[in-house]
């Protein structure tokens, strides 16, 4: 039995899907097909935003396969980069703002709402009681979405998907509302989360080599 979980070759077990479930195999790439088809989005942005939820998503699998994507569609390594610093930032910003539920366990008149968008009015509490952290959280956040290879906007709308898939409702909040003020349309930013909706699918598809691979062994 092989001790490497994550050999590529494992991924040879997607063959005898089309054996073991064909109806469900055949939705599912079709399902695939259509969220990567050129829209609001172009091809290229897609696959960049592909390549940003893989890495929330963790499935070493889907950062390659996007990645070689992106790279065919004509994305460039340091835009590849900046898009997954983005999803850095939105990973880290989850954490920061659900600090807010901390504050308010140790407040008995908080509200039952877990999820109130004025939880974020707490935030400056985490800055007060770590503010070197704080800091230095913050300066990463603006300089992972400010202009560079990919536009603020894009990087926005990466943000919101990215906000999707790590089902935070603070950075989805935040990044949909800075996302539109630099113009983002709701087409962007519904195609940007379907692509989002396909990885979070796409990471359970391709493990399943993983479970046919130890089924075997």
């Amino acid at each position: 039995m092989s001790t490497n979980l994550y050999a590529k070759e494992n991924t040879q077990n997607l063959t005898k899907l089309k054996d073991l479930a064909p109806e469900q195999l055949k939705a599912f790439n079709d399902f695939n097909v259509e969220v990567f088809k050129e829209g609001a989005l172009t091809v290229k942005e897609k696959e960049i935003v592909a390549v940003a939820i893989a890495h929330i998503t963790q499935c070493p699998y889907c950062i390659d396969a996007h990645t070689r994507k992106a790279k065919s569609a004509g994305a460039s390594l340091e835009e590849l980069v900046e898009a997954a610093f983005v999803a850095a930032a939105v990973e880290a910003g989850g954490a920061v703002t659900h600090s807010t539920h901390v504050h308010n366990a140790k407040n008995v008149d908080a509200s039952d709402v877990l999820y109130a968008r004025s939880n974020l009015k707490n935030l400056s509490k985490l800055g007060k009681f770590a503010h070197v952290g704080f800091r230095g959280y913050t300066a990463f956040s603006a300089a992972a979405t400010k202009e560079g290879k990919l536009s603020a906007k894009f990087k926005e709308i990466i943000a919101t998907a990215s906000g999707i898939a790590s089902q935070c409702p603070y950075c989805i909040d935040v990044h949909t509302k800075k996302a539109e003020q630099l113009g983002a349309t709701s087409e962007e930013l519904a195609e940007a989360i379907m692509v989002a909706s396909a990885l979070r699918a796409g990471g359970s598809y391709v493990h399943m080599a993983n479970m046919i691979q130890s089924y075997q062994d």
